[in-house]
């Protein structure tokens, strides 16, 4: 390779300068806006970018690396190892790193991440005498080793879950937060074992390995069908590829004090000014994510942290006067410090959509025009929030994770759903856990109910910036193991019966109920004015400041009684 190539290579760190828009296409989304962070000032771990040019380049030689990738790779965790004071597959101040994706749009949860790369059978006593922790480095053993067999291998969950099945119950424990140290360490022995004869060869003890695997994981996924799936809906198809992050691992496993979390700067279904934030305490970020674990929502944050809570509540400000429109953040809390690991431009509903144009332009950090331009992709004429009038009780309630009201018959796979949809008959997608693989079936749904995960993972971004209702953690949920039929509350219902979920109150009901249509008035009166006076070349509007207590107008309640 020539000096051209290691100008595709980037740094992020304190020390480098704000990068230019033109940069974008190159570094991907997700490092583009880690580097305006670290100029800010604020804190982002150390690290790097390959750019997408090698992505194009791994597709076009057979999905393999370029030759001098890996000395290339070498070269650049050197630079983190600098700035960290720890050393890359050291034994005694073991350097540990994760590995994402970011393409120039953001895609949520449609491209792979590995975590903890670099620990080893060799590294793992360095990592524990520097943190004095042995619980946080089993945990990140054990999160690692089924990870990589998953992402770079394509080896099914099933034997390791059942693996970790089998720890939970020796140990009597309910969840992997409950396992000591020595169970622990015991998964980890069985886990390799389980690697070993899944994937034919050994866990690979050498972090280097580890590290080029996880980059070819990453550059694979781009043609993952969810991700193939995710650009076709959302045209994106012009997209160079996808780049590579690789940054400092920070851990929020490490104990009472540490935690991962996801953030809007304002609630992203309903446009309300709040933090809108689900945590997890003593776990990495891919557990809130994934929407496969209990969450605490800001208000819980608030209780367990109060300062980081108020950390939190500055760091949202400092968003959105920087990128000018509201945030999507994921953090994590290592022992009582925050890091940012990302922020991007918030998906949200179009309900929402309008509501923050129309305060961000009141509040005077956007013009009146650049409002509009945030409105260009919504059809205010059809825009209605839709509310259940019941008149019975639910079945069970989940989180409301998307407004609105839908019924329709119950999918219990994407196949069930798709077959619904062309029959006419928009199903609602019921999961266990709804991952982001199920894109093709939250598509053609009206709406979707998962028994667990939380509003803010990957998969209920997606149904909100799909328009779907969306009802998560619904713990009354199970559906049956052969995937047939589900029981919600105390009821026993097939694929095919019909229910109405509430995006409003979380209920889940038997069967179609009476909903209202709900239209926002005031807003769309503001805008309408706004575009009159555009047209008539009014273009520089002064721009109304709104003091921060002033309400909203009340929308009107229209159309009462409607069928859902």
């Amino acid at each position: 390779m020539s000096d051209k190539n290691e100008a595709r290579l980037f740094s992020i760190d304190r020390d480098t300068a704000a990068p230019a828009d033109t940069l974008l296409p190159a570094v991907g989304n997700k490092a583009f806006n880690l580097m305006r962070l670290a100029a800010l000032g604020l804190p982002v771990p150390p690290g790097f970018v390959l750019s997408t040019d090698f992505c194009r380049e791994f597709a076009a030689a057979g999905h393999r690396l370029a030759a001098r990738l890996p000395e290339l790779l070498a070269k650049e965790i050197r630079r983190v190892e600098r700035a960290s004071g720890l050393l890359f597959g050291d034994k005694y101040r073991p350097l540990l790193v994760s590995v994402r994706s970011g393409a120039a749009a953001s895609m949520p949860g449609m491209m792979d991440t590995l975590l903890n790369i670099g620990l080893s059978d060799r590294t793992l006593p360095g990592f524990v005498a520097l943190t004095g922790n042995p619980r946080l480095a089993w945990d990140c053993y054990r999160r690692l080793i089924q990870s990589f067999a998953e992402t770079v291998h394509g080896v099914a969950a099933a034997p390791f879950d059942a693996a970790v099945a089998e720890a939970l119950g020796r140990a009597d424990a309910a969840a992997l937060p409950e396992l000591d140290t020595l169970s622990l360490r015991e998964l980890v022995r069985a886990l390799l074992e389980v690697y070993a004869d899944e994937v034919g060869e050994p866990f690979p003890q050498d972090p280097a390995e580890q590290l080029e695997a996880a980059t070819e994981a990453v550059f694979r996924s781009w043609e993952s069908p969810r991700a193939i799936e995710y650009r076709r809906l959302n045209g994106l198809d012009g997209l160079a590829g996808t780049a590579v992050t690789i940054q400092r691992m920070v851990f929020g496993n490490a104990g009472g004090q540490s935690g991962a979390g996801v953030g809007f700067t304002r609630d992203p279904a309903s446009g309300e000014k709040k933090l809108y934030l689900d945590f997890a305490a003593n776990a990495q970020g891919e557990d809130v994510v994934s929407g496969r674990c209990g969450l605490t929502r800001a208000d819980g944050l608030e209780r367990l942290m109060p300062d980081l809570y108020g950390e939190l509540r500055e760091v949202t400000q400092k968003l959105e006067s920087a990128f000018l429109d509201v945030q999507d953040f994921e953090f994590t809390i290592e022992e009582g410090k925050l890091f940012l690991l990302q922020t991007r431009r918030a998906k949200r509903t179009p309900w929402a959509a309008l509501r923050i144009a129309v305060d961000l332009a009141e509040e005077g950090l956007v013009t009146r025009e650049a409002a509009l331009a945030q409105l260009a992709s919504v059809d205010l004429d059809k825009l209605a929030r839709r509310h259940v009038h019941a008149g019975q009780p639910p079945l069970a309630r989940g989180v409301p994770a998307s407004l609105g009201a839908a019924s329709g018959p119950i999918a219990l796979s994407n196949e069930a759903a798709e077959l619904f949809a062309k029959e006419g008959k928009p199903p609602i997608l019921v999961r266990e856990d709804t991952v982001t693989a199920d894109i093709a079936g939250m598509a053609v749904a009206a709406g979707i109910l998962t028994a667990r995960g939380g509003r803010t993972s990957h998969a209920s971004v997606v149904a909100r910036q799909l328009n779907k209702v969306c009802l998560v953690g619904c713990e009354a949920l199970a559906v049956a193991a052969d995937g047939r039929s589900c029981r919600i509350g105390g009821e026993r219902l097939q694929e095919g019966d019909i229910v109405t979920l509430d995006g409003e109150g979380g209920g889940v009901y038997r069967g179609e109920v009476a909903v209202s249509e709900e239209r926002p008035l005031a807003e769309l009166a503001k805008v309408a004015a706004w575009r009159a006076a555009k047209a008539a070349h009014h273009e520089t509007l002064p721009v109304t400041v709104d003091e921060h207590h002033r309400a909203l107008a009340p929308s009107a309640l229209l159309h009462l009684d409607r069928s859902a």
